[in-house]
């Protein structure tokens, strides 16, 4: 089986009221959650071992999601009892993962169709960690502006190719273990470090050719919706 790890006990505290008695990937997008988007996208690809690390409303997802059973897979839960952040919370779910080759870790509010097996499949020689990266969609409207002041055109929202930012999906070994703290957030505490030591690698997903947002607001909770049944599906535009 291949595992997946699903970081799901943040308070979603920017989509409130809608996380007032429910956690963020609870909140439903064209009427389903967020994190059944998340379990049919790791099935697609093969992944059918499923640990949600929870904290805030945890027992709404244990009683919606069960044993996966009914999404066909296996979800097995690890529970906070108080805020450890990403590091913390993965490093109390190291009895889940420690006999395994290497395994997905995604945070619980990404839409996406990315290929997790190819972050996977990076994680060679000396690399204990492999984050995924797509190119950074600005949150406004640019301007083409030519060399006189003149107003050229408009670009909505263009995918901006220069910059490329973290995608919240990693594929780690189980060595990770060893840079993880007890409390923190691994964008903090872990990745420098694995990046001083150069054991981490980034693997670039271009957009559109893969579907990614990662849901923090109200907004994108709107256009995600929109864009999903534009699409006619996540997977129809493979």
């Amino acid at each position: 089986m291949s595992l997946a790890l699903i970081l799901a006990g943040g308070y979603g505290k920017r989509l409130r009221p809608l996380t007032l008695d429910k956690p963020k990937p609870l909140v439903p997008i064209n009427d389903k959650p967020v994190i059944v988007y998340q379990l049919e996208w790791l099935k697609h690809y093969g992944i059918d071992e499923i640990a949600l690390l929870a904290g805030y409303h945890k027992e709404k997802l244990i009683e919606e999601l069960g044993s996966g059973s009914k999404y066909g897979v296996s979800i097995s839960y690890v529970i906070e009892d108080e805020p450890l952040g990403t590091g913390g919370a993965l490093k109390k779910a190291g009895h889940i993962y420690k006999n395994h080759e290497k395994f997905l870790v995604t945070n619980g509010d990404i839409i996406t169709n990315i290929d997790p097996n190819i972050l996977l499949a990076s994680l060679k020689g000396k690399i204990i960690a492999a984050m995924a990266v797509v190119p950074l969609r600005s949150p406004y409207g640019v301007l083409d502006i030519d060399s006189n002041g003149f107003v050229k055109g408009f670009k909505e929202k263009p995918i901006l190719y220069d910059y490329w930012i973290n995608a919240g999906i990693y594929a780690f070994k189980p060595e990770i273990m060893e840079y993880l703290p007890d409390k923190g957030d691994i964008e903090m505490t872990t990745f420098p470090k694995l990046s001083s030591e150069g054991k981490m690698v980034a693997v670039k997903f271009e957009i559109p050719k893969y579907y990614w947002r990662s849901i923090d607001t109200h907004k994108d909770l709107e256009e995600v919706s929109d864009e999903i049944t534009r699409m006619g599906g996540l997977f129809k535009m493979l």
